[in-house]
């Protein structure tokens, strides 16, 4: 493998992970509470570790924070701004060779990568950061035909510690229980399929130091159908969230209002998440 510093380094080793595909297209086939697969050591160590040198610290001009009932994080999805080793891997991420493989693993066809990283890219979390329980949104806010079938998430954590939280717990279908939890760990993949019923998240506030983040890469990929079910985001409490469960709904319809301006009226991310602050601010206030 060549240098991350050289021209024409590759950050995946497609090579290896084709010898493994049989043994992970029966690992992501028979997981539960539905399919997905957990590879450890996805990149190159060197390629891993210059992606972590290059993962940016929050910044106001290239960070936006989704800061509202359901959720406390920031992301960025715009590729011009991350360093060069990152910039690779999603590229890579994104090849005709990497989405045949990714069609092979997990037997869907025709599978359509989104440049444009629609609510995905990098994401961190710092303390106090969570993500409540949900079912991602089904269909592409801007291209109407797109049905979301798989996320790709690549964690980009070098010394993640068990007593900093931010497993990502995978819940069945009822939500009355989580039945697997995935760590967070440096250089690890999670890839699932992802449905109405396919509910995920971390929503216990980290429990890392100030100066540590929760990092991740999020990429999603689509197939195209005719007229696919469009719904946004179903966030869900947990049982034991009592009436925490009243300000989850109302969020979520909140969020919905706004999902279905931006796919009739093409209204920004930034301009919704601000209107969402708003809300949670007058929230905050009423109650206070």
């Amino acid at each position: 493998m060549s240098s991350p510093s050289s021209s024409d380094f590759t950050a995946l080793d497609l090579k290896a992970l084709r010898e493994r595909l049989p043994v992970l297209k029966e690992e992501f086939a028979t997981a539960h509470p539905y399919k997905h697969i957990v590879i450890d050591n996805f990149l190159p160590s060197q390629v891993f570790h210059q992606a972590m040198a290059d993962f940016d610290v929050v910044s106001k001009e290239q960070w936006t924070g989704y800061l509202h009932v359901n959720e406390r994080k920031f992301a960025n999805s715009n590729p011009s701004t991350w360093g060069p080793t990152l910039q690779q891997i999603a590229t890579e991420l994104n090849t005709p060779e990497f989405v045949s493989l990714l069609e092979d693993l997990t037997g869907i066809p025709n599978l359509i990568t989104d440049p444009t990283f629609e609510g995905g890219g990098l994401h961190q979390s710092l303390r106090g950061g969570f993500l409540n329980m949900h079912a991602d949104f089904t269909v592409h806010p801007h291209q109407r035909h797109w049905k979301r079938r798989l996320n790709l998430l690549l964690y980009c954590n070098e010394n993640w510690l068990p007593e900093y939280g931010g497993g990502l717990e995978l819940w069945d279908a009822t939500m009355s229980h989580a039945e697997t939890v995935v760590q967070p760990l440096g250089n690890r993949v999670l890839i699932f399929a992802t449905d109405t019923t396919s509910f995920h998240g971390h929503p216990d506030p980290l429990q890392c130091p100030d100066g540590i983040a929760r990092r991740s890469m999020a990429l999603y990929y689509f197939t195209y159908e005719d007229k696919p079910i469009v719904r946004s985001t179903e966030y869900r409490a947990r049982p034991t969230d009592g009436s925490k469960g009243i300000l989850i709904y109302l969020d979520k319809m909140t969020l919905r209002i706004f999902d279905m301006a931006k796919r009739r009226l093409g209204i920004s991310n930034s301009l919704a998440n601000r209107a969402l602050q708003l809300v949670d601010r007058v929230r905050h206030t009423r109650r206070g």
